[in-house]
């Protein structure tokens, strides 16, 4: 297994960054190689993506989620990953959301990527496009689930 851990400094408060992070349907937005995400119901999702020519499709549980805390999640088929993104107030109106993530690269190409760096980039590229998509939106999440799941 790796492991990645990222963050970025967001200029909007720490409801408004945790609501939108909850928006997993979203993320094609601002995850590059993240094709389609269905929200299947409160704590199931099914991803399709595509990264360095690698198509995969799986599925991953939220495990735990804490309003404007934290969301961690595991995948349950097919890739294995699982990880935890967590929301800092810094201020008023700044947040740092910092994402730890393990993953198994399969394959020569997903080793090569591993060892080259390439998943800390592209979790880092992520988060500046995440920080880029809520504060062009002046602020506004485009909505936001505030269920809680317990740690099991």
């Amino acid at each position: 297994m790796s492991t990645v851990t990222e963050f970025v400094d967001v200029a909007v408060p720490v409801r408004t960054a945790y609501n939108q992070w909850t928006q997993f349907e979203e993320f094609p937005r601002f995850m590059e190689g993240v094709q389609e995400i269905r929200q299947l119901d409160a704590t199931h999702t099914h991803w399709k993506t595509e990264i360095a020519g690698v198509k995969r499709e799986f599925d991953a549980e939220i495990t735990e989620q804490l309003p404007d805390e934290r969301v961690a999640w595991k995948s349950t088929e097919g890739e294995k990953q699982a990880g935890v993104v967590t929301f800092h107030r810094l201020d008023d109106t700044t947040t740092r959301v910092t994402v730890q993530m393990d993953y198994d690269p399969q394959g020569f190409v997903e080793n090569a990527g591993d060892k080259l760096g390439i998943v800390d980039r592209r979790v880092k590229g992520d988060l500046k496009r995440f920080k880029e998509f809520i504060e062009e939106r002046g602020g506004i999440e485009s909505g936001g689930w505030r269920g809680q799941v317990d740690r099991p």
